[in-house]
């Protein structure tokens, strides 16, 4: 079976005519954006403390999207084919692994978060476990000691001699038949964590705009045109979240099979499945810079903290983020 795998994969020469040079200028163009942004958020968030499940969550988005921009460069060089086939050998190996890694460790994040408004929102007077600090950081360490160890056997497996088809490597030619199989039941699990992450959003948004709808509708405090648009801020997040990611898990199991498995497909549609993989997966990228543009909208004291560093104003003092926080003090946080 591994010998077929590796013989499929050397009569088709992938067609990097255009990806060597769009993809390379893209993914540049994004690491600039996305390390100023996430180094300002870092600078911060870590000068706020951790008072509440929220920050704690949103700290660890942010550490996941800096070592995830922190890989763009070895992939800039790796894609235009700038130095040697070691370069190429050492990003299939570990700069990929880790990209790949922090994408689902925010995406699991951002479903805690979700989860989190929703109890701070739609239940604001309950007791939860998930409401405590302590909590919050368990989860966070179970989170990324878990994706981590199931990300590790992807580098320890990729193993073998490295094969140049065309003038390029292949990752997956680095693969033994133990790290082909294990490469492709790792995304089957990743496809379970972004469609199972994706379904609690949509839960828990649907009720948290159900009680904002109910709050301004009960108190009159708001016209309708400020309910509309607190409830547009709401999906603002999920619209990103889908926007981002779902076409990338669409793209990616033809594309993984194509990969893993001895298939009778067409170079012609390995290559075009390989172009839309790439495609979709820069798009998935440019949540790096959107993740500073949520908190935002969902963190009040970060929004302070923002605009007391610009205006060169002092904060105020207290804790400006109540774990508390009610349904119709809502508009103020998104």
């Amino acid at each position: 079976m591994n010998t077929t795998l590796h013989n499929t994969s050397i009569k088709c020469v992938r067609d990097t005519s255009i990806t060597a040079v769009v993809f390379p200028c893209l993914y540049s163009i994004l690491f600039i954006a996305a390390l100023i942004l996430n180094s300002l958020a870092a600078w911060i968030f870590f000068s706020i403390p951790s008072t509440s499940t929220f920050v704690v969550f949103l700290k660890n988005v942010v550490v996941a999207d800096l070592l995830m921009t922190l890989t763009v460069p070895l992939r800039v060089l790796s894609d235009a084919g700038v130095g040697s086939w070691y370069l190429r050998a050492i990003h299939c190996r570990y700069s990929a692994v880790l990209f790949y890694i922090t994408m689902y460790i925010s995406i699991l994040l951002l479903g805690l978060i979700s989860l989190d408004r929703y109890l701070k929102i739609v239940r604001p007077f309950g007791k939860c476990a998930l409401q405590q600090v302590r909590v919050g950081q368990v989860l966070c360490a179970v989170v990324w000691a878990v994706m981590l160890s199931l990300a590790l056997p992807n580098v320890v497996l990729s193993d073998q001699p490295p094969q140049i088809s065309g003038g390029r490597l292949k990752c997956t030619s680095m693969k033994s038949k133990a790290g082909l199989l294990w490469h492709e039941g790792f995304n089957y699990f990743c496809q379970v964590v972004f469609w199972g992450t994706l379904a609690l959003m949509v839960v828990c948004y649907t009720f948290i705009s159900k009680k904002v709808y109910e709050s301004y509708k009960a108190s009159k405090s708001r016209s309708q045109k400020a309910s509309r648009r607190t409830k547009a801020k709401v999906f603002v997040v999920v619209g990103v979240f889908f926007i981002c990611f779902a076409p990338f898990h669409f793209a990616r199991i033809p594309y993984t099979l194509t990969q893993t498995r001895s298939t009778a497909s067409l170079c012609r549609t390995q290559n075009a499945l390989y172009v839309t993989k790439e495609t979709t997966l820069w798009l998935s990228a440019t949540n790096i810079c959107l993740d500073p543009l949520i908190y935002v909208f969902l963190c009040k004291v970060f929004r302070k903290r923002l605009t007391a560093t610009f205006s060169h104003r002092p904060l105020p003092q207290g804790n400006m983020e109540s774990a508390t926080a009610t349904s119709t003090q809502y508009n103020n946080q998104v």
